[in-house]
């Protein structure tokens, strides 16, 4: 079960179910050993760890932006604030994260808030991380008082698309060949769902 702590770069296409528990030597996961899965708000000293994560989890599957390259600009900045980011832990340590905000800063759009990035480690995919993200920050909406969420993914990432179908995401708008990618062009797929269900 997932639990919620306490709290002590441009929009990006967002861009996986809570499985069985990390795999031990022999290969069988163990009830008894299985790392607890927690999702949290993020804290300033995630930095170095977030940072690393965005890196290493980069695709064209998943981002319009090119491929990070040194010197690294910060993970935290005054676009991606601290406090827009849930962070997922498996066993104490970060593998993965969701970055919601505000849709516009508009007033008569304050009810909405946007789903404008998800990582997860590969070595923690299949066991529910993205899931649970999803879910946190669905709630997180919710607390925040918005009434609906929404999401941008790009049109070639079927996972993803899977993935925020069975969470209750319809498609809204396509953007045909929006964007060039690794030289082909990609839609931009608008998905959305009200957060009064």
């Amino acid at each position: 079960m997932t639990r919620m702590s306490q709290p002590s770069g441009p929009p990006q296409p967002s861009g996986l179910p809570q499985g069985s528990g990390l795999p031990l030597p022999s290969g069988r996961p163990q009830a008894s050993q299985r790392p607890e899965l927690i999702i949290r708000p993020a804290v300033i000293d995630d930095e170095t760890a977030l940072a690393e994560l965005d890196r290493s989890t980069w695709s064209v599957l998943h981002s319009v932006q090119p491929k990070p390259q040194p010197p690294y600009d910060p993970f935290f900045t005054q676009h991606n604030r601290v406090e827009h980011i849930l962070v997922a832990e498996l066993g104490g340590c970060p593998v993965g994260y969701i970055r919601l905000v505000p849709s516009t800063p508009l007033a008569c759009n304050a009810h909405v808030r946007q789903i404008q990035g998800l990582a997860v480690d590969e070595q923690a995919r299949g066991k529910g991380v993205a899931r649970a993200l999803l879910g946190a920050a669905q709630e997180e909406a919710r607390r925040q008082g918005a009434t609906r969420i929404t999401l941008r993914v790009l049109g070639h990432n079927t996972p993803a698309r899977r993935l925020y179908a069975s969470e209750g995401f319809a498609v809204e708008g396509v953007l045909p060949g929006e964007f060039l990618l690794a030289g082909e062009y990609v839609d931009d797929v608008l998905m959305g769902r009200s957060l009064d269900r």
